[in-house]
């Protein structure tokens, strides 16, 4: 690893594989392999694992891990949303269990080069799959509505529209240093103060870029159409607005949605439920966060699939 980092801590780690319990003979996917950390307690676990990535960095760090695990892993460079289509091409019809560990791993942000983070000096990239719009494309060439909307909407910036003034008149803005000396000179930021008002900006740019919120529901629609019949969900998130959408798919599909009334009957009534036995909301405890403080933010979340066909594929027969 580049830049002198951390090694790779898996954030919740035994709860994951605690909720997930893998046997020997399982197939498991891994939708964010990352550096490998869930997808390697799973194959010591026995299981055979197809974990995805779009960060092509990962797909070729991953390499040796795929070697050492003698046919039980297949490593694939492509989005999780996208598993329904990629394990149908390889005739895996089901799935015993699915694990997303949502948002930027920590191999991204350690790596100054790929401009995820303000803690050392890079380019303003974001990009995890490596192509598309960069993140220095996306502020010089929006106007400061949208960049305001962003900021709004993805990183809960109470002061987008002051940020996003501060940013146009800025430009062009080229590395993560001046991004963050902007959004600080905008928010009148102290250095004692203990949380960085530009990790709001960033997170949000970062989120925008790579369609995260989109692709979190992608992914939660495909585990469920891939999961047979007692496969185990497990999601961990980092801020609440990946929480709340993991929280509402699965409240949703277990059918613990609100009654309905004669004003607003509930929608998926004749809907049966798609999963079961909920977690209640799994964090880190003092001793996890303090050996790994990237911890402190995570939230998972277990669910187990029932019998039940995938409210997707009764779309077209409920319309």
């Amino acid at each position: 690893m580049t830049g002198g980092a951390a090694p790779h801590i898996p954030v919740l780690l035994d709860a994951v594989i605690a909720g997930l319990a893998p046997v020997a003979g399982e197939r498991h996917v891994d939708g964010t392999f990352g550096a490998g950390g869930y997808t390697r307690a799973l194959l010591a676990a026995g299981a055979q694992v197809i974990a995805f990535d779009r960060d092509p960095d990962a797909i070729a760090e991953g390499a040796p891990l795929v070697a050492e695990a003698d046919g039980r892993l297949m490593l694939l460079h492509d989005r999780f949303g996208a598993m329904t289509a990629a394990l149908a091409a390889r005739d895996v019809d089901a799935v015993d269990g699915v694990t997303f560990d949502i948002g930027v791993s920590s191999m991204q942000l350690d790596r100054a080069e790929r401009g995820f983070s303000f803690q050392a000096d890079g380019p303003l990239d974001m990009r995890m799959s490596q192509e598309g719009q960069t993140a220095a494309e996306f502020l010089n060439e929006s106007d400061e509505a949208e960049i305001a909307d962003v900021l709004y909407h993805y990183g809960d910036e109470p002061k987008s529209r002051r940020v996003a003034r501060a940013i146009v008149a800025a430009r062009p803005l080229t590395t993560t240093a001046e991004l963050a000396a902007v959004v600080r000179r905008a928010l009148g930021h102290r250095p004692h103060e203990k949380k960085d008002p530009a990790t709001r900006t960033f997170q949000a740019i970062r989120i925008h870029l790579n369609r995260e919120l989109d692709e979190l529901r992608d992914g939660l629609a495909a585990a469920e159409a891939v999961l047979r019949p007692g496969g185990r969900l497990a999601v961990v998130s980092f801020h609440s607005t990946e929480d709340r959408i993991v929280k509402r798919f699965l409240k949703e599909r277990s059918g613990a949605t609100p009654a309905g009334s004669r004003h607003a009957p509930q929608a998926a009534a004749a809907t049966e439920p798609s999963f079961a036995r909920l977690s209640k909301p799994i964090r880190a405890d003092a001793a996890e966060i303090a050996r790994n403080p990237r911890s402190r933010s995570a939230t998972l979340r277990v669910a187990h699939r029932t019998a039940a066909p995938s409210w997707s594929s009764l779309k077209g027969s409920l319309s």
